[in-house]
């Protein structure tokens, strides 16, 4: 099931795709489960918007495929590596990437993301994925000078508008199967590469966040981005691809 959040009519709802149109839902199906109101929507009517607005953070790994790592000359961390994307970074398909002045340099990272369903503490990793709503496409976009200079990741990563999700939420998709994550810069593929690659599982990265930290409802786990990461400028317009998920779309300008 493909679950979308969209504005329609001065009013932001719930809805199922359903090939080219939306069954409006009653409310927000993590809540609210999935009763209709018998109204369907054209997509074409609609503006689509970020399938979901963390109300507590989003959670991202960073340095979770090795290629990547080496790309950037790291070494591949023994655990985890666990940073923060405020709920303030978050938009939605279409929307603008503003590109701050205080950085030269900004990446794009396809991402894949999972959407936190239900309140989580000490999960174990083979319960895991029973904790998740469903998945979407994030970009992971990064300040990277900033990311650098900073010695930490808060600044770098959490400017408004440096994560994009979208298009919606599927609630069917494998994270441990075959899909690829490719990102392109005005047509262009820039990076490419299958979730298989992930150093460590999403099973595995929400057991060890929700041993840290409580996981709730809306939270966002990023799992990480293949190799070939690089710049984007304003003007451009990057697209995420992932199998089975649809296409994450937005343009770049400055502010």
């Amino acid at each position: 099931m493909r679950i979308a959040r969209f504005s329609h009519n001065d009013a932001i709802r719930f809805g199922i795709v359903d090939e080219g149109e939306l069954v409006v839902l009653a409310g927000d199906p993590m809540f609210a489960g999935y009763d209709t109101t018998g109204e369907r929507v054209p997509l074409a009517d609609v503006a689509l918007l970020a399938p979901v607005i963390p109300r507590s953070k989003v959670v991202c790994v960073g340095r979770n495929y090795r290629d990547h790592a080496a790309e950037l000359g790291n070494d591949v961390p023994a655990e985890p590596m666990l940073f923060f994307k405020p709920n303030t970074s978050v938009v939605g398909p279409g929307d603008a990437i503003v590109l701050p002045p205080q950085s030269e340099r900004v990446d794009f990272e396809g991402e894949l993301a999972a959407v936190i369903g239900r309140i989580g503490k000490n999960v174990p990793a083979e319960r895991a994925l029973e904790y998740v709503f469903g998945y979407t496409i994030a970009n992971d976009v990064t300040a990277r000078d900033l990311q650098k200079t900073d010695g930490q990741w808060a600044r770098a990563k959490g400017f408004d508008t440096f994560c994009p999700l979208g298009p919606a939420i599927e609630t069917e998709f494998d994270p441990a199967g075959d899909a690829v994550v490719t990102t392109r810069v005005n047509g262009e593929v820039r990076q490419q590469g299958p979730i298989s690659d992930m150093i460590f599982s999403l099973a595995d990265v929400i057991a060890y966040a929700s041993a840290a930290f409580t996981l709730l409802p809306g939270d966002v786990i990023l799992t990480g981005t293949p190799a070939g990461v690089g710049p984007f400028v304003a003007g451009d317009t990057v697209e995420v691809e992932i199998t089975g998920l649809g296409i994450l779309r937005n343009h770049a300008r400055n502010a």
